[in-house]
């Protein structure tokens, strides 16, 4: 039984590598946002709105432990999962965790690029979300460093490289 979970900043290439990951190694791929979405019916943007950001925390933990205790899974989750409630020590204890590193630039300009509605960050200029990148990773980051493995990806930028990416992180799981 295998239960892989990758965590990281929005953009850092979670859902790119847990779907190659996935079927280099025969799992299913969930993503954790669209496993919520598919639960309630309503966009993560719908339930920030509905909800407020706490609410949408406390379904999020509640939808983390059911897709947890899935077997032979590759999960992504949200950027901000693994810092809310016990989250991050609760998936060590369930699976091999790897934060998936990458560097404010790149991180901007996934999100500048990406097409996804994402709500804590709807609306910011470059500078903006540059500068909302470097605030919450002093906050965030402590929590991605719990898990127990670290690819960086900071140059994941064609296909061959997202290959390769995953090709490391296989190798480092098999330690």
């Amino acid at each position: 039984m295998k239960r892989i979970v990758l965590i990281g900043f929005m953009g850092a290439g979670k859902t790119t590598i847990g779907r190659q990951l996935a079927l280099a190694l025969g799992l299913s791929f969930y993503d954790l946002d669209w496993y919520i979405e598919m639960r309630y019916h309503r966009t993560v943007s719908q339930i920030f709105a509905e909800r407020g950001e706490a609410g949408f925390r406390e379904l999020e933990r509640n939808m983390l432990h059911e897709v947890a205790e899935f077997e032979n899974v590759v999960l992504s989750c949200g950027g901000g999962t693994p810092c809310h409630f016990d989250n991050m020590d609760y998936l060590n204890t369930m699976a091999e965790t790897v934060y998936l590193k990458a560097d404010t630039p790149v991180l901007a300009a996934h999100l500048m690029m990406g097409k996804v509605e994402r709500p804590l960050i709807k609306g910011k200029n470059k500078e903006e979300l540059i500068r909302y990148i470097e605030e919450t990773m002093k906050v965030r980051e402590p929590f991605y460093l719990k898990a127990k493995h670290v690819l960086d990806v900071s140059l994941m930028d064609n296909y061959e490289k997202v290959k390769t990416s995953v090709n490391l992180l296989i190798e480092e799981l098999e330690k």
